[in-house]
C-alpha cells in the first residue's frame, strides 16, 4: 500500500510591501512582493501535491494572500500573533525578523497542524462591514484627537466647527452603509434582534451580527473566544496566576461591547449584575468586561435561537407570578 506523499508546509511572514516565505527547515528565505499579481504567480510555481501555508494574522496586510492560497486548494492556517509569541518563547528564540518569523511559522505548522483549523473565506459582505468599522473606528479616534488639540485655539473656532459637522456626515454615512450592507446580507432581522438587549446600540449590533455569521460557532464559548472576551488562565501548583483577556480577534469589537456594557450596567435589568461583581471585589473595568462577556453570549443565544430579547427584570417578574 503507497504511503500518501506528506504535504508541503510553508510559513509566510506578511507585511505590507513584502512576504517572508519558509518552505522548509533547510530552505532559505524567499523574500516576495506582496501584490496579487507576485502571490499568483508565486502559488502557480509551487510544487503539485498538497500544500499547507501558515501566516501570521495581520490587518490586512495578509487578505491577498489568503484569499489566493485558499482559490488555488491549498489549505491556508491564520496563526494567532499571541500564540506565535507564546510558542517562539517556548522552543527560546529570541530573533525577530521576517525572516526567523516565516521559519517560525513553519515549524509551527509542522508540529501543530493536526490542532489548528483551515481559514475559510468569509461570507460574502463581511469584509465590507468589517472595513466600515474600522474606517469607522478610526475616525472616531481622529475626532477625539482634533477635538483635543484644537480646544485651546479660539481663533480657530469656526473653522474647527465645521470640520467637525464634516466628520458627523462622515460618521453618518458609515453607519448608513452598515445598516445597507446588512439589508443586502438579509442580516437585518438579526441586526435588529441584537438591539432589544439593553446597552447595545445599532453599532454594537451590527458588530455582533457580523461576528456571528462569520462562521459556525458551537457555543457561546467559541463565539465569546473568537470575540477576544475570554480568559487566558495561567496556573502552576499552587501558584494562581493573573487572569487576562485573551484580546484575540477585532479588538474594535471589544471596544463597542464594553461601551454596550457602560450603558447596560446603569439599565434597570443589568445594574444588580454589575454591583454584585463590584461587591464581590472585581474592579470596575473587570465588572464591565465580565457584563461585556454576558451580552456577548446573550446576543449569541438570541441569534442562534431566532428568538426575541426579554428584559431580565420582566423574566424574573414572570416567574414571581
Amino acid at each position: 500500500m503507497a504511503i500518501p506523499a506528506q504535504p508541503l508546509l510553508i510559513g509566510v511572514d506578511v507585511s505590507k510591501a513584502t512576504l517572508a516565505i519558509c518552505l522548509g527547515p533547510e530552505q532559505p528565505v524567499q523574500s516576495l512582493d506582496n501584490d496579487r499579481n507576485s502571490i499568483t504567480r508565486w502559488l502557480a510555481a509551487l510544487p503539485a501535491g498538497a500544500v499547507c501555508i501558515a501566516a501570521e494574522a495581520t490587518n490586512t496586510f495578509h487578505l491577498d494572500l489568503v484569499d489566493l492560497a485558499h482559490h488555488a486548494g491549498h489549505a491556508v492556517y491564520l496563526v494567532d500573533g499571541y500564540r506565535l509569541s507564546r510558542y517562539r518563547d517556548s522552543i527560546g528564540t529570541r530573533a525577530k525578523t521576517d525572516s526567523s518569523d516565516a521559519q517560525l511559522l513553519q515549524r509551527y505548522l509542522a508540529h501543530e497542524r493536526d490542532s489548528l483549523r483551515p481559514w475559510s473565506p468569509p461570507p460574502e459582505g463581511y469584509r465590507t462591514l468589517q472595513q466600515l468599522l474600522q474606517r469607522r473606528a478610526t475616525l472616531v479616534q481622529a475626532r477625539v484627537a482634533l477635538q483635543q488639540s484644537l480646544a485651546d485655539l479660539p481663533g480657530l473656532k469656526q473653522a474647527a466647527a465645521t470640520l467637525f459637522r464634516q466628520l458627523k456626515r462622515i460618521d453618518l454615512l458609515i453607519q448608513k452603509g452598515l445598516v445597507d450592507t446588512l439589508a443586502k446580507l438579509d442580516w437585518d432581522a438579526d441586526f435588529k434582534r441584537c438591539q432589544g438587549i439593553e446597552g447595545v446600540g445599532p453599532l454594537t449590533s451590527a458588530a455582533l451580527t457580523m461576528s456571528f455569521h462569520r462562521g459556525t460557532f458551537r457555543s457561546s464559548d467559541a463565539f465569546v473566544a473568537f470575540l477576544g472576551l475570554d480568559v487566558r488562565v495561567r496556573d502552576s501548583g499552587q501558584l494562581r496566576g493573573r487572569r487576562r483577556l485573551t484580546k484575540k480577534g477585532n479588538p474594535e469589537l471589544r471596544r463597542l461591547l464594553y461601551l454596550a456594557a457602560m450603558a447596560a450596567a446603569r439599565s434597570r435589568s443589568w445594574r444588580d449584575f454589575y454591583q454584585r461583581h463590584l461587591d464581590r471585589g472585581f474592579s470596575r473595568i473587570q465588572a464591565l468586561v465580565i457584563l461585556a462577556r454576558k451580552l456577548a453570549r446573550v446576543a449569541f443565544a438570541l441569534l442562534k435561537n431566532q428568538s426575541e430579547y426579554q428584559p431580565r427584570y420582566l423574566k424574573e417578574a414572570c416567574m414571581e407570578t
